[in-house]
């Protein structure tokens, strides 16, 4: 009888996995945001029609990955009075891309406002926002729904440059507006969503690989 309830006690350890030391739970790990998934006809058709609508402007192009990302530098971009007052020269091309953006269904933008980390971190997190939503306000005024635009203030969470020389904090002043087919918003909307790593202050500035379609 003692051999029979033995086992049955290990039949039950083994395929039940019951445990005589408090049956510990396995915990599972968190899933990882998807990255947007590349769609190089989508790239190729879009790039030439952006660098067309940007044509003569301070503003900059580059692929990023899945992305186009288009990158307003806030010193050329922005009245220094009035820090979330876009500068006229800027409303031309930014209609462009809202208008060329809200004729395809297809596409969605998320429009990034980034600010250098000089002053409080909150203070810089609203200005950010402010701005991109100045941005994003012309693509509003062109027609595109809410359902393929999306607004982020990241403040200094997100820099290009390290933020210990004037040109750094330059590069770091700057709204991006994210280009991507509207099938992935889900995963773009995760990816900045994801904590920040913040660039060392001791290192050399480090610029974006970018096309700049501006003329000076």
């Amino acid at each position: 009888m003692k051999l029979l309830k033995h086992a049955t006690l290990i039949l039950c350890m083994t395929v039940s996995g019951c445990s005589m030391f408090g049956g510990d739970k396995v915990s599972k790990a968190e899933p990882v945001p998807e990255e947007p998934k590349v769609d190089l006809a989508w790239l190729d058709d879009y790039e030439p029609r952006l660098r067309d609508a940007l044509k003569d402007s301070r503003f900059e192009l580059e692929r990023r990955d899945a992305l186009l990302v288009v990158t307003a530098p806030v010193d050329a971009s922005f009245n220094p009075d009035r820090p979330g007052m876009l500068l006229p020269a800027t409303l031309g091309p930014l209609s462009r891309v809202a208008k060329m953006v809200e004729n395809d269904s297809k596409t969605a933008v998320v429009v990034l406002g980034h600010a250098d980390s000089t002053g409080a971190e909150e203070a810089n997190r609203v200005l950010s926002r402010e701005r991109a939503g100045a941005v994003a306000a012309i693509f509003r005024l062109s027609g595109l729904k809410t359902d393929r635009l999306l607004i982020r203030g990241l403040g200094s969470d997100m820099p290009r440059a390290a933020n210990d020389s004037s040109e750094g904090r330059a590069l770091n002043r700057r709204v991006e507006m994210v280009l991507a087919p509207q099938s992935t918003m889900q995963a773009l909307i995760a990816q900045y969503s994801r904590p920040a790593v913040a660039a060392p202050a001791a290192a050399a500035p480090t610029q974006v690989a970018a096309t700049e379609v501006a003329t000076k």
